[in-house]
């Protein structure tokens, strides 16, 4: 007589169930709007929080299970949460947008430029496939604004 084995993923879901394996909380992606903040509730305590790439999205912590999370330039990233033992309890994407129907793209010959238009004012927003110079322009003045942003903040 010939006796089936159970699958690894009937394995590894028994696992998880029954708390051997940690189980990592990763909700619908989150997306938000440049300058926007929103808070983001973990379902246990968690000790570390991390983004992958700061120039898209910052997080400032409340307490051990919200932190804020505030867009701040187009593109997308990730959010991951460690536990006081290390294991990773949350992973998820960040998109950061800008409202709808305020991105202009500009076309000259092959140059591109990308501009958000509000109250009748335009600005450059770098992203990917724009002419150099305007691209290297705004990333610039983005940086060194970080930069500044973090000075005043360790005076």
């Amino acid at each position: 007589m010939r006796m089936s084995r159970p699958s690894p993923f009937l394995l590894g879901a028994l696992a998880v169930l029954a708390g051997v394996v940690p189980s990592v909380v990763s909700a619908d992606p989150i997306n938000l709007s440049t300058d926007q903040v929103r808070v983001v509730t973990f379902k246990r305590p968690v000790k570390t929080v991390f983004v992958a790439n700061p120039v898209v999205a910052d997080i400032t912590v409340i307490d051990s299970t919200r932190v804020f999370l505030q867009g701040k330039t187009l593109g997308t990233t990730q959010l991951v949460a460690l536990d006081e033992q290390g294991r990773e309890t949350f992973n998820d994407q960040i998109t950061v947008l800008n409202q709808p129907g305020s991105v202009v793209t500009l076309q000259r010959g092959k140059a591109q430029s990308t501009l958000n238009c509000m109250d009748q004012r335009c600005q450059n927003v770098p992203v990917i496939g724009d002419a150099p110079e305007p691209f290297e322009l705004a990333t610039g003045q983005i940086t060194q604004t970080e930069q500044l942003k973090r000075q005043g903040g360790n005076q």
